[in-house]
């Protein structure tokens, strides 16, 4: 297993959405990337479009950093709201990089603020007898010996716009980019490294090009001019991270599917499962190795219900269709699912959870999905649910969706969580003979057959030959009711039963089927007593935290559950009987995994450790439940929580 740990540099920047705040730290982690650097990346944002408050961290190390850092070393910002946002996180003897324009502005003018953090602002300043300005929080920050860089950034801009002759208002566009080389400059990253990320970043477009890079030189001259060089270096590596990718969760998914060949792709925008499927039409003609081009057909459905019914259709005639929703939208697709495991179509939905109920909140995380992905919809039909744990694991659990839905004729669904969609992170290219491609069992038939085939013929297994429409002798019945092997309406109790039977043995089967490597993944100390069973996204966070046991001696493993249903319980049979303590880790308010866990094996944990914040699980945090667990203090219910995420 590679080694992971914390960062080297844990760096955060902050904003009001609109002002490119994702654009900019795409650039500095492109600019960390290219110089070697192993990169963990997680952005937060407001399901409010433009103007409210959005952030970026980036933890940077020369080795695979598993999570971000609730505790950045160095905050850079533009406006005064990243400052009563982010100042208590910033760790001890950090480095704030901040708008020196700002000094006079009264706290109390920011129209975004909770009144919840303006007042407990304003306490802490009046507590330390400070004035209520941004002024004050930027002294607040020095009496906790943080570094302060105030930055002239209307000084810098002026003059930048007089020596290129542009407008002021024009050039006022790149203050994100001279905040961001600032902090470069002062973290020694190399001045090119930043300017060859802006020509990445803005192809064919030469005059924002040509911006943005005198922009960084600006910045960096004024940085090397004014302020001292500082302790916290970016490592260099040697490297130049030439073959390492970069990408985010939804990234990873539409790329898995393509190489798994997927054919087609409904879906209806909802945030933030729109992402995966607007990449795919950005790249849906792959170049093959015989010098042609393919791709799949996307399509924006007029709404869930559509959505889920053309993939169906699409399944039907042999193409490796799917549909990519949130959770509002998944529960408009239940009745498609039902007729999907009615007629043993084989379907992947991908199902990006976010917060909840209702609209709740678009543009956090949760894990409050599981047992609606299980369960949701009417009556009992058979489906098989996955989740992915970090990037790389999407794009293969992405490709193996597939297989399985084909191979057991059954509608799969993919798990993420919101928090694993705005999770950037450097890996290795993908090992594309990993993939091998399972069509399932298909039917074949040599002449032409005039009565209908029996599509659903009973087998020992539940899976039948699959005819695909159109197929010459393949014509057969499709319904939403009950039926006979041929398709045909049945309402007879024997048949009822047989066909029930039927279609619950795929599960059985798949349960024999698929090995225990594609159900959990054990790390950590294999031998160790504390045992955390997790789930989705917080396997970074789980990584981090055994690490920091480790390295005071404590002993620890963690188990990550990919195939959630079926269950997997017998795999799981002789680790819950040496877990002592047992630990359940989620993001949600109800434990539903732990729930899940009791049904299926009669055991549950023994601490239930949550966070339904809509933020996700941090390293820091986890490693301080775990030790109050170890230590014998822990109570059964942890709530880990942090007001200033």
């Amino acid at each position: 297993m590679t080694k992971t740990g914390s960062a080297n540099i844990a760096w955060r920047i902050g904003g009001p959405q609109g002002s490119g705040i994702d654009r900019i730290a795409t650039l500095f982690a492109l600019a960390c990337a290219s110089s070697g650097q192993q990169l963990f990346c997680r952005r937060e944002y407001h399901s409010n479009i433009k103007g409210r408050h959005s952030y970026f961290d980036v933890s940077v190390s020369p080795d695979a950093v598993s999570c971000h850092s609730e505790s950045p070393q160095m905050l850079v910002t533009f406006e005064p709201e990243s400052l009563c946002r982010h100042l208590d996180s910033l760790a001890e003897r950090g480095y704030l990089v901040c708008s020196a324009d700002d000094r006079d502005l009264e706290l109390s003018s920011l129209g975004y603020l909770e009144s919840r953090l303006l007042q407990e602002t304003l306490g802490q300043l009046e507590a330390a007898g400070l004035p209520s300005t941004a002024g004050g929080l930027m002294q607040l920050a020095q009496q906790r010996g943080i570094q302060l860089f105030a930055v002239p950034y209307k000084a810098l801009l002026s003059s930048l716009a007089d020596e290129l002759g542009l407008k002021h208002q024009r050039a006022a566009v790149v203050i994100n980019t001279i905040a961001v080389a600032v902090s470069s400059a002062l973290l020694g990253i190399p001045r090119e490294k930043l300017e060859q990320a802006v020509e990445k970043s803005f192809p064919g477009q030469e005059a924002v090009v040509a911006l943005n890079r005198r922009a960084v030189a600006v910045a960096y001259e004024f940085t090397q001019d004014e302020f001292s060089p500082i302790e916290l270096q970016l490592q260099q590596t040697g490297g130049n991270g030439a073959s390492t990718l970069l990408l985010n969760a939804t990234q990873s998914v539409a790329l898995g599917k393509l190489a798994a060949g997927l054919g087609f792709q409904s879906y209806y925008p909802i945030s933030p499962a729109s992402d995966e499927s607007f990449f795919l039409e950005a790249h849906d003609r792959v170049p093959l190795l015989n010098g042609e081009e393919s791709g799949p057909l996307l399509f924006q459905a007029e709404d869930e219900i559509a959505a889920v019914a053309m993939a169906c259709g699409a399944a039907l005639t042999g193409a490796r269709s799917a549909t990519a929703t949130s959770g509002p939208g998944f529960s408009l697709m239940t009745e498609g699912l039902g007729w999907a495991g009615m007629n043993e179509v084989p379907l992947v939905v991908t199902l990006y959870q976010r917060g909840g109920p209702s609209t709740g909140m678009p543009t956090r995380t949760d894990q409050g999905d599981l047992l609606s992905a299980i369960h949701g919809g009417h009556g009992e039909y058979p489906r098989m649910v996955i989740a992915s744990a970090d990037v790389e694991s999407c794009f293969h659990d992405a490709a193996r969706a597939f297989d399985y839905a084909e191979r057991y004729q059954l509608p799969v669904i993919h798990l993420l969580d919101k928090a694993l969609t705005t999770t950037m992170q450097t890996l290795p290219a993908f090992d594309l003979e990993r993939l091998c491609i399972d069509r399932g069992l298909l039917y074949e038939q040599d002449s032409v057959q005039k009565r209908a085939v029996p599509r659903f013929t009973l087998t020992d297994s539940g899976i039948s030959p699959r005819p695909l429409l159109g197929q010459a002798g393949g014509q057969h019945w499709l319904t939403g009711v009950e039926h006979t092997p041929e398709g045909q309406v049945t309402e007879d109790p024997v048949m009822r039963e047989q066909m029930m039977e039927k279609r619950a043995r795929k599960l059985q089967q798949a349960a024999r089927d698929i090995p225990a490597s594609e159900k959990l993944e054990i790390f950590g100390d294999s031998k160790a007593s504390l045992t955390v069973l997790t789930w989705g996204s917080s396997k970074g966070a789980v990584l981090d935290a055994l690490q920091r046991l480790k390295e005071e001696g404590i002993s620890a493993r963690a188990v990550q559950l990919r195939l959630l249903w079926p269950f997997p319980a017998g795999e799981l049979q002789t680790i819950l009987a040496t877990a002592a303590p047992l630990v359940v880790l989620e993001c949600n308010f109800s434990g539903q995994m732990n729930e899940l866990l009791r049904q299926q094996s009669g055991r549950g944990c023994d601490h239930l450790v949550l966070k339904y914040s809509g933020r996700p699980v941090s390293g820091e945090a986890l490693y301080r439940a775990l030790r109050q667990i170890h230590a014998g203090q822990g109570e059964a219910r942890i709530v880990m929580r942090n007001p200033h995420e």
